[in-house]
């Protein structure tokens, strides 16, 4: 197994999280198998904890950019409006504290905050008008409809699973994966496998889902076969792969069978290792 990695795939504290017992499958499921064999060659760790409504906010941020672009909106965001991360930056910088600060939680500072300087300190991100309008108007609901970020959080964590993610999805700005993301990450709910493009792409290519499927039916296939014990570290793990052995512009495949760890346990949809080419497998379909 390699070592984690020094950061936290997930976002958040890099030792966040817990790990999960591992137990080879049975071999009735091949997720189950593709499973196994990433939590054999990445980690067995379900990453979690998180605040919930940071977590919202984080998932956000990644909306159709990378981890290299969202994590420095994430961190300005929080140093500018979190009243505890403002306290820290302040304490290490030698300035002095603002009585007041501390008074109102992350959630209430988004819900009154000015769209354009919200839109200047998450710019990195990428699609900063469209995020800062989504940040603001869902922290005005949770501060509404929950009472602050301590409350939707408890709500996240002890609430049917199922509630919670109908909740989440009614909220303007949140899609499905956003949602399982929370579900994940903050509540620590099993049996949640969260569908971003590389786990989309994967499982596709894999064939542990129709080559057409879209994404909410990618999910429903993968924790449909997956145990719901293995659904995190799995889906962590299968970022982690799509990043290193099947991205969307190379394929470790077209390198030999013995340059892809998964490749006795893949159908190659859409891969046509002789000529080299490669197409989405949805396309292959239509061939």
């Amino acid at each position: 197994m390699e070592d984690e990695p020094a950061e936290n795939i997930s976002g958040g504290d890099a030792d966040a999280g817990r790990f999960t017992e591992f137990e080879p499958g049975d071999g009735t499921s091949r997720a189950e198998a593709v499973a196994d064999r990433l939590g054999d060659i990445y980690w067995q760790k379900t990453y979690g904890g998180r605040d919930a409504f940071e977590c919202l906010v984080r998932t956000i941020l990644s909306q159709n950019t990378s981890d290299v672009a969202s994590q420095p909106a994430h961190d300005a965001l929080m140093e500018r409006y979190d009243s505890e991360a403002h306290r820290a930056s302040e304490r290490s910088s030698g300035e002095r504290n603002d009585p007041r600060d501390g008074q109102r939680d992350l959630a209430a500072s988004l819900a009154d905050a000015h769209q354009d300087e919200l839109a200047e300190t998450i710019s990195s991100a990428g699609l900063y008008n469209q995020k800062s309008a989504t940040l603001i108007r869902l922290a005005g609901r949770i501060s509404e409809e929950y009472g602050g970020e301590d409350e939707f959080d408890e709500f996240v964590r002890t609430e049917d699973p199922g509630d919670v993610r109908d909740a989440l999805l009614d909220m303007k700005g949140v899609g499905p994966k956003t949602a399982d993301c929370v579900l994940l990450f903050a509540g620590g709910r099993s049996g949640v496998f969260p569908v971003d493009t590389h786990v989309h792409r994967i499982a596709r290519r894999l064939g542990l889902a129709d080559s057409a499927a879209d994404h909410e039916a990618v999910r429903e296939a993968l924790e449909a076969e997956v145990p719901a014990e293995k659904c995190g570290f799995a889906h962590t793990a299968m970022i982690q792969f799509g990043r290193e052995y099947c991205s969307a512009r190379k394929q470790a495949c077209l390198d030999g069978p013995e340059a892809c760890p998964l490749y006795d346990l893949c159908d190659r949809v859409g891969v046509d290792e002789l000529a080299e080419d490669v197409v989405d497998p949805a396309d292959a379909a239509d061939d």
